[in-house]
């Protein structure tokens, strides 16, 4: 691996003759030196001076075209300037020091020494010079360079204080070894198991913003493993971590539902899902320990785990501070629905049923139907052949029922505004039977979901509970 060059981008000659005509000299630093090592692409840059850092920007900030506006943030020190090519932070370089029951550093001005010293992984604590002396030059006081070519997360200094004053870096280094494929050096990886405790003081969105960054990696399996090894798992998301383990009785054993889990998700990656749909994955049998039983005669089963699991998806959401809305509402249908698809290949397909999936799936059946092919992971070849062979068959059944029925947005005829126009009816349990008695029989196929069919079955349904409609004429 060759040192990291930098690019040939104006700005670094801009900021070198700031920094030069300050006397501040100034490095970049961090992730963008490490990824120009990887041939990873960046376009945040970090640039460390020794002197101030927001007197740097605002100098550089002079000499550009068109003299762009510098965000200052005074209370961190920093200062942002945006490029046409890149943005630019800058920092004066700083030492810090922790107290036991935060991960805000008191931070004070410090060498370059100091500053690299406080970076979480030698990978990260890379720097170039900017100074005319040795413009370009490699900065690597921790042989960065040494571990990116092991493939190595290591902390620069002691890993038990690197992680006991800023706990999230355990998370971090779960996540960079999971983005980067890396391993974790062993004294590192030990710190974070005699460390995890410490995660407790680190704020829920901190944690969940490093989770989702391990979610959309290329294999997150890989930090998955690595955060219940260490033990955060358990810490962070318990509920995930308790689906590991395998019950026994006499020669019946379930799967580990944790590592099928894990292997869902992989799969849900490799066919493209998207972060929702990785979470659908990750949660789809996490009701399974809170639902598990033995039964003498068929072995473990875990009956409702959909539907419970369903149901602990907003709680789950709430508790790790992820979104409330639309893409909460999408996981929780996700889950309630993924053995639809399955039990319908165990069966003969009916266009009645196909129609209730396309109602309830609506917009995500595509997602809903790639989830259930992820869901497949036997070891057993032939009866995984036989399930996608089965699979396939559901696939065009729903295809050629939404092509006839249009079901994927399909929205009844009969609403309860009709049924209490046409009866004189206030809201009520009634109305709601009318209602739904009509939709059963639109997703049974006995009427099209059409008005003129519809209505007629309205009128019979409403006759039969001794109703008299009001203005039948004007709704047909």
């Amino acid at each position: 691996m060759n040192s990291p060059q930098l690019p040939d981008l104006p700005i670094f000659r801009v900021i070198a003759d700031a920094a030069g005509e300050l006397n501040f000299p100034a490095y970049v630093i961090g992730g963008y030196v490490r990824d120009l090592a990887l041939n990873r692409p960046s376009k945040d840059i970090d640039v460390v001076c020794v002197g101030d850092g927001i007197q740097l920007a605002q100098a550089v900030g002079k000499k550009l075209p068109g003299r762009p506006r510098v965000t200052v943030f005074k209370n961190f020190g920093t200062a942002m300037l945006p490029t046409p090519e890149v943005e630019v932070e800058f920092v004066g370089a700083r030492k810090e020091s922790y107290r036991s029951e935060s991960r805000k550093p008191e931070v004070a001005a410090g060498t370059l020494e100091e500053d690299l010293a406080r970076r979480d992984f030698t990978i990260n604590a890379l720097g170039l010079s900017l100074n005319p002396q040795d413009f370009g030059a490699l900065v690597d006081r921790y042989d960065g360079m040494g571990d990116l070519k092991r493939k190595t997360i290591r902390t620069p200094l002691d890993p038990d204080i690197t992680f006991s004053d800023d706990p999230l870096r355990m998370m971090r280094a779960v996540r960079f070894a999971t983005q980067l494929d890396f391993d974790i050096e062993p004294d590192t990886y030990d710190a974070i198991a005699r460390n995890k405790e410490r995660i407790r003081i680190v704020s829920q969105e901190r944690i969940t913003d490093e989770l989702n960054k391990i979610i959309l990696a290329p294999q997150p399996s890989y930090g998955f493993k690595l955060l219940f090894q260490t033990g955060l798992l358990q810490l962070i998301f318990p509920k995930m971590a308790l689906l590991q383990g395998v019950d026994k009785v006499g020669q019946h054993a379930h799967k580990d539902n944790f590592y099928h889990t894990l292997q869902v998700l992989d799969n849900v990656v490799a066919a493209g899902g998207d972060l929702w749909l990785r979470w659908a994955a990750i949660l789809h049998d996490i009701a399974k320990p809170a639902t598990k039983r033995f039964d003498p005669k068929v072995g473990w089963t875990f009956h409702g785990h959909e539907d419970r699991g369903a149901r602990w998806v907003p709680q789950i959401f709430t508790e790790l501070k992820l979104p409330q809305g639309e893409e909460m509402r999408q996981v929780q249908k996700l889950v309630r629905l993924h053995l639809r698809p399955i039990a319908l290949v165990k069966e003969t397909v009916t266009d009645s049923a196909v129609r209730r999936l396309l109602f309830e799936a609506g917009d995500d059946i595509d997602r809903l139907m790639l989830l259930c092919r992820a869901d497949i992971t036997s070891k057993d070849h032939q009866r995984k052949e036989r399930y996608l062979r089965n699979f396939g068959v559901v696939e065009q059944k729903l295809k050629e029922v939404e092509e006839k029925d249009h079901l994927r947005n399909f929205k009844p005829v009969i609403t309860g505004e009709v049924i209490m126009e046409t009866f004189n009816l206030k809201p009520s349990r009634e109305v709601g039977e009318l209602k739904e008695a009509v939709l059963e029989a639109i997703l049974d196929g006995k009427v099209r979901n059409e008005l003129e069919e519809a209505y007629a079955l309205l009128l019979e349904l409403g006759k039969a509970k001794g109703l008299t409609p009001v203005q039948p004429s004007t709704l047909q």
